[in-house]
């Protein structure tokens, strides 16, 4: 069975984290490698997070408001796109 992708992880944990609720990336990171170095998997977090935002299928926040994904720095969570 092939391993799990950033991709696919991401968007696993924002189904499993319900509506309306965001993920941080070391959530995403340390579901991707259990061991104590999952910090080496949070360069490819962030950039299977920007690429999922730029294609509209997730959302990056900052304190709680959405960013533009090519041009953010700091603390970010992840959510879903709203479909309304």
């Amino acid at each position: 069975m092939p391993a799990e992708t950033v991709d696919d992880a991401i968007l696993r944990l924002l189904e499993a984290a319900g509506p309306g609720r965001t993920i941080s990336p070391p959530d995403v990171a340390r579901a991707l490698h259990a061991g104590p170095d999952w910090n080496l998997k949070m360069p490819q977090v962030r950039r299977a997070a920007i690429a999922l935002a730029q294609a509209g299928r997730i959302v990056i926040y900052r304190k709680g408001r959405p960013v533009d994904p090519n041009n953010f720095k700091g603390v970010y969570r992840l959510g879903l796109s709203r479909q309304d």
